[in-house]
This record gives structure tokens, sequence and C-alpha cells, in this order.
């Protein structure tokens, strides 16, 4: 049986990453396809519409409209949902050229209704806004542009060209020139303001849905590896008994026996026991938490969090300073995948941007735990300083090549779900910069200050070193 170095536990813990942002890259292209049965059904409830507006205004008001051009306008909508009904199926997504084709075309077809209808002097004019804004908030920002930019043209034509309103006495419906240019001013301003304001607020419930989503998997597959470690422990804990006994007994066996054969026999059981339990102990190390110490002290978890970015050729120092009036005593805390995932997180960012040196440093009080972890990297620029723990923050400096970030070429989610992740086991974060350079006498770098209270993550201090007692299924 092979089993993992360092080396290679941290290598799987970036590919995972990787692999966790590239899902949710995958579902944000899914993201932004339309249903084609949407936009059909939109469409049904415009066509409905526009033939209740042409006979109420011919029957009810008695006005002269080109009701024959409108009536082909209209038809065309009627026609391309029909054609869209029979060759294609109800819950077909359309692609990114489909759905600006057909979008486009509604905004024409509301542009050509309003042309034969009198333009900027029909009130209806401002239903331009529905196709922008559907498009905005499904739609790439190439071809919301495009179209909000056909809107603003179509915007600009209706208001100095198009067919009169006429009454049943031939008296023409228009506006003031005033007031046409106020409401081409207002519907030019609605279609940049209302496209950029529904993209802006989509944009951002995608991406935190989308950044939440990530979080759950990536706590899930650090749930996984929980068990996993768990199980191994387990076994080692429970076969350590029985092998040392059969390495006992091999040993007797081995000085009492005289047939040669015989002795060679005991011996190999005695050498494969031995194999065994070194695997159990590799294996152990390289488990993610032993299931049979559900707590453990501040220090040993931290440790265990650390352990991955070791060896990645930066010196990681961890301190425990003394206590401030918290008891001598180190707290023992739960040893929850959320907290272990999120500090190995901001160790894996430290590390990443340190130029040589990364300090951890753990401290208690008798409220709190603190765990702060400062580099001697360039530190946190101030534009973004404020928004660090938002998702799909790329980095930390615009001059920072990539290369020197090894695992973080994706879309940058390790802060968003380390702050999360933390968050959710009851910690409050605090992002800085400033006097963590000191360890390679320097000024500056990075500094995260997490800090739990005491009574959310610190263990039973009665059961926290006690006996361990049998051991429980993994479900």
């Amino acid at each position: 049986m092979r089993t993992m170095s360092e080396g290679e536990v941290t290598k799987a813990i970036q590919v995972n990453m990787a692999q966790i942002e590239a899902d949710v890259f995958q579902n944000q292209k899914r993201s932004n396809w339309l249903r084609l049965r949407t936009l059909v059904t939109l469409r049904w409830f415009a066509v409905a519409g526009q033939i209740t507006a042409v006979l109420a205004g011919v029957y009810l008001y008695q006005l002269q409209l080109e009701v024959g051009l409108i009536s082909l306008v209209i038809g065309m909508s009627v026609l391309v949902n029909v054609v869209s009904y029979f060759l294609y199926p109800e819950n077909r997504r359309l692609t990114e050229g489909q759905a600006d084709l057909l979008i486009g075309f509604d905004l024409l077809q509301l542009g050509a209704l309003l042309y034969l209808t009198g333009g900027l002097h029909n009130p209806f004019a401002m239903l331009i806004l529905a196709p922008v804004t559907v498009a905005s908030t499904v739609l790439p920002l190439r071809s919301t542009l495009i179209l909000g930019g056909i809107a603003l043209i179509l915007v600009t034509i209706l208001a100095f060209d198009n067919f009169q309103i006429l009454t049943g006495s031939g008296f023409p419906l228009i506006l003031p020139d005033l007031f046409v240019f106020g409401f081409w001013l207002a519907l030019v301003i609605g279609v940049i303001f209302i496209g950029l304001y529904a993209r802006q607020v989509t944009l951002e419930t995608v991406s935190m849905g989308e950044a939440l989503a990530a979080t759950q998997m990536a706590l899930a597959r650090e749930q996984k590896l929980t068990d996993l470690g768990g199980v191994v422990a387990a076994a080692a804990h429970e076969l350590g008994t029985p092998l040392a006994t059969i390495k006992l007994v091999s040993s007797e066996l081995i000085e009492e026996l005289t047939d040669e054969d015989l002795r060679e026999d005991a011996t190999l059981i005695r050498d494969q026991a031995d194999r065994c339990r070194d695997i159990l102990r590799s294996m152990g190390r390289a488990g993610k938490e032993d299931h049979l110490l559900r707590q453990a002290p501040v220090e040993t978890v931290i440790q265990e969090a650390s352990e991955p970015h070791l060896d990645r050729g930066k010196t990681v120092t961890l301190e425990t300073l003394p206590p401030d009036s918290g008891g001598e005593r180190q707290p023992d805390i739960f040893r929850r995948p959320e907290i272990i995932h999120g500090i190995r997180n901001l160790i894996q960012n430290a590390v990443d941007f340190a130029t040589t040196s990364v300090l951890v440093e753990i401290s208690w009080s008798e409220d709190i735990i603190s765990v702060r972890i400062s580099d001697d990297g360039p530190g946190y620029p101030q534009s973004v300083l404020g928004r660090i723990g938002d998702p799909f923050v790329r980095s930390r400096r615009p001059d920072v090549p990539a290369s020197s970030r090894p695992g973080y070429e994706g879309m940058g989610l390790g802060l968003f779900i380390a702050k999360t992740l933390l968050e959710r086991s009851g910690a409050s974060l605090t992002f800085s910069n400033g006097g963590a350079r000191a360890l390679s006498g320097l000024r500056g770098g990075a500094i995260v200050s997490v800090e739990w209270p005491r009574d959310v993550v610190e263990a039973d201090t009665e059961t926290a070193r006690g006996a361990l007692g049998q051991n429980t299924p993994i479900t």
C-alpha cells in the first residue's frame, strides 16, 4: 500500500481547490443560459398585450392606425413562437448567440411596432426597456452592450421619424417637442441605468450564490477527508493490539524453534506485522482528523491545519503566546472541518504571498481564543482591503505575477471560503496590513486575525482529555 507524502497532500488540496473553482465556473456559464420556453411565454404575453392595445385604439378610441402593417409586425412574433414551439423542445436552453438573436428580434419588433404607432409620442415606448433589462440579467457584457446600443439607436430614430397616430377626425396626436425630448432623454437614461443596475444586482447575486455553493463543496470534501482520516485512525488504534500480540508471539517462536524453515516463517510473520504497523502509522499521519479525538489543544488543531504547507519553500513558524489571564492550561477545541479547512486556506494564502516567512500566533484569554496569521509579503492593497472576503477578489496586488501564487490560477475563492467557514464556526475575522514583515526585518505584510468566543469552540474540560471509550462507527 502506497501512502501520500505531505507534498502530495498539499498538491491534492490545491487540485481540489482548482476543481471546485472549475465546477463553479462551469455553473456560472450555465447560469447565463436562458430557456427557450421562458422567452416564448414572455412573447405570448407581449403579443396579447399588443393586440389588445391595437384593438382598443381602433374600436374604443377610434384612432386611425396602419392596421395592416401592424398586423404584419405582430404576426412575425406569432410566427417565431409557433416555429420555436414545433422545432425545439420546451426545455431547450439557449446559447449566447441564440439568446442574442431572439432578444434582438423582440427589440426590433417592438421598435417597428412603435414606429407604426407614433414613436415616442406613444406612451407604450417605455416598454423598450423590457428587452434591455432581460438582456442585462441573462447575457454576457458584450451582448448586453450590443443590445443596449440597438435600443438607444431605436429610441433616437423613434424620436425623429414615425407614423403619426390620427384621431377619427384626422387630428394628429403629437406631443410638444420639449416633451418628446424629455421622453427621449428619460428613455436613454433608463436604458443605461436600468441595464447597469439590473446587471450589477444579478452578477452579485449569482456570484454570491456560486461562491456559497463552492464553500459547501469545499466543506463536503473536507468532511470526506476527515471521515477517511477517522477510519484510518480507528483502524490503527484497533489493529495496534493484535499486531503487537502477533509480533510478540512470533518473536518467541523465533527463539524457540529449531527448524530453520519454521524460523524463517516466524521471522517473516514478525516482519510483516512491523510493516503493517508502519503502514497504519503513516496513514494516520496523512489523515485529516483522528476520529477518536474529537477535540484537541488549539495548538494541535492549528498545527494540523498548517501541516500541508510546511514544506513549500517558506518558513512557517507557530508560536503559542503566554496566556492573557485565561489560565495556564491550553484550551481544547473541537476539531471541526470548518476550522481546519478555513485556517488551512488562510495559511495557504499567506504562504503563496510571503517572501520568506509566515508567522502563526496562538493566544487565549478568559473569553477569546485567537489565531493571528501574518506574512512578510507585499500586503493587501488599500483599494481591496475593505472587500477582502468577498467572492472573486482575485489577487492582493496587481503587480504580483501569477507564477508566484501556485494553485491560484482560478477565481480566487480561497479567502471567501475560509472566511465563510470560519464565520460558520463562530469566528470573527479581521484583515489588515503592517508589522508582519518584521519577520524578515522589513515593514508591511498582511495580517489575518481570527477570534472565537471560548464558549463556542472550547470542548468540555472534564472530557477533553479523558478516556476515549469504544470506537464508534462513522456514518
